[in-house]
């Protein structure tokens, strides 16, 4: 039986790289702005438990630790990567949460095995979390797992956090299942968000839905009363600064910009491949600026990164095959040899090389139609040391909210993109400096370390969980 901890983490997938070392080594998982990137400071640096699907089908395999953190994997079938992840979570959650950008699907089964998956994480949660232990269950895919380890463990202390946008009341008001995945989540002892709204939607859905007493920061039901709020995520500043200043990462930001062929204006956007991210929208707004002449392939370079992301779901393939066929175009048409309009990347990237690619960009475009958080954004912020570069911003990412310097935009918007792509690119450069500074100053504050303290602290008001973990470290 696996040791217990003081601090457990529940989310669907285990924070590890899919290429396991020949000598059979984990490696800590940090695709762009997940939530591995997010918790990697965090957990290695006190001692905890993560409970997670480690990848594929079939029984669970047994797995090192990584540092301080305990791996405990949870056992997928293939049935239930259909049901629970592609279906239910991605397929119904998923475009709800965001704006229904996809109509979101509907099928009776899936949310049957959401409900035995979500069980199953309980139950591993439940087993290595010591007495009185803390447990940070995280988003979307397990919406079901506060209540139900509630009900297992009332000892234990509960938060649970979601990354994604939380829907206003009349999008979520049409799952079936809507009552259910609302008490799974009040289960928790503390509701985080990204934005404030999230807080007031959950209020008024609990209020309608459940008959709870409610407002912007407690909901009352059956005499407990659990806390919402807003946390929003950020990242390790220290370690992306630090990055970006080695000298190896500086020298390759010079070589790509002389591989882009040293052009007088390069934009960067770096996705996953996902349909929230607006990377059509983008695409659009790219061409016709080519097309009206505003902007010539000989002096700017647009690089898209799309990491891909969910490749058996149907829409995404989709997706992909339409943003492959429409850079093709862009290129065909406007492209010369040696010259392309767009660099276009389908593949992920490492810490090193994204630090010099957004060292590289003059302009950073992250434009997603609707989007939690983006830490994306606060990464490119934190790498211009030089205090250069300018950052076009969706004001439907969570990041806007905190990165007003950026030059925020309605992507859904083409005419409105087009102009601050062109605001962006011919900023003056005191503008930009004093822009990119503000928001420096505002991660240097607002870093991870600040999140997990916030969040932690609110969770633990008794600071029963950080002298324990103290203890322990």
């Amino acid at each position: 039986m696996m040791r217990q901890s003081s601090l457990v983490v529940v989310a669907n997938r285990l924070p590890l790289d899919d290429n396991v070392a020949p000598d059979g080594a984990c490696e800590w998982r940090r695709n762009p702005g997940g939530l591995a990137s997010a918790l990697h400071s965090i957990l290695r640096q006190a001692p905890a438990t993560w409970v997670g699907w480690a990848g594929g089908a079939g029984p669970p395999r047994p797995l090192p630790d990584i540092g301080t953190l305990r791996l405990r994997s949870v056992a997928l079938t293939e049935d239930e990567l259909r049901g629970y992840y592609e279906g239910f979570a991605n397929s119904t959650l998923w475009p709800l949460y965001h704006d229904a950008v996809e109509p979101p699907l509907f099928d009776r089964g899936w949310w049957e095995t959401y409900l035995v998956v979500n069980r199953r994480f309980a139950e591993a949660a439940a087993e290595v979390a010591e007495q009185g232990a803390a447990v940070w269950v995280q988003d979307y895919h397990l919406q079901l797992v506060p209540e139900m380890l509630r009900q297992m463990r009332p000892d234990l202390l509960i938060g649970f956090f979601m990354h994604v946008p939380f829907p206003p009341p009349e999008l979520f008001m049409q799952l079936p299942r809507r009552a259910e995945l609302l008490r799974g989540m009040l289960g928790a002892d503390l509701v985080g968000f990204q934005r404030p709204q999230a807080a007031h939607n959950i209020a008024q859905l609990a209020t309608k839905l459940l008959g709870a007493q409610a407002n912007d920061r407690t909901i009352t039901l059956g005499g407990r009363t659990t806390r919402t709020g807003a946390f929003p995520v950020s990242i390790d500043v220290a370690e992306m600064q630090a990055l970006a200043a080695r000298p190896d990462v500086v020298a390759h930001a010079r070589e790509l910009r002389g591989l882009l062929g040293q052009p007088r204006r390069i934009l960067l956007s770096v996705d996953r491949l996902d349909y929230t991210k607006g990377i059509e929208h983008r695409l659009t707004a790219y061409r016709e600026l080519l097309r009206d002449g505003l902007v010539k392939v000989r002096d700017t370079v647009l690089v898209q990164v799309a990491v891909p992301s969910r490749e058996r779901v149907e829409s995404y393939r989709t997706l992909r095959d339409r943003i492959e066929g429409e850079v093709g175009r862009i290129n065909g048409e406007y492209g010369r040899v040696g010259e392309p309009a767009i660099h276009y990347l389908i593949q992920p990237f490492d810490r090193a090389e994204l630090a010099a690619l957004y060292q590289t960009a003059d302009v950073m475009v992250v434009t997603p139609l609707r989007d939690g958080m983006n830490l994306v954004a606060k990464e490119f912020v934190a790498a211009r040391e030089d205090g250069s570069g300018a950052l076009v911003l969706s004001e439907f990412a969570g990041a806007a909210d905190e990165l007003n310097d950026a030059f925020l935009v309605n992507p859904h918007d083409v005419e409105g993109l087009k102009d601050t792509l062109l605001r962006a690119m011919e900023a003056e450069p005191a503008d930009l400096a004093t822009r990119m500074e503000r928001m420096r100053a505002h991660l240097r504050s607002h870093d991870i370390m600040a999140w997990a303290r916030d969040y932690l602290s609110t969770l633990d008001h008794t600071g029963r969980l950080a002298e324990r973990l103290a203890r322990r470290a």
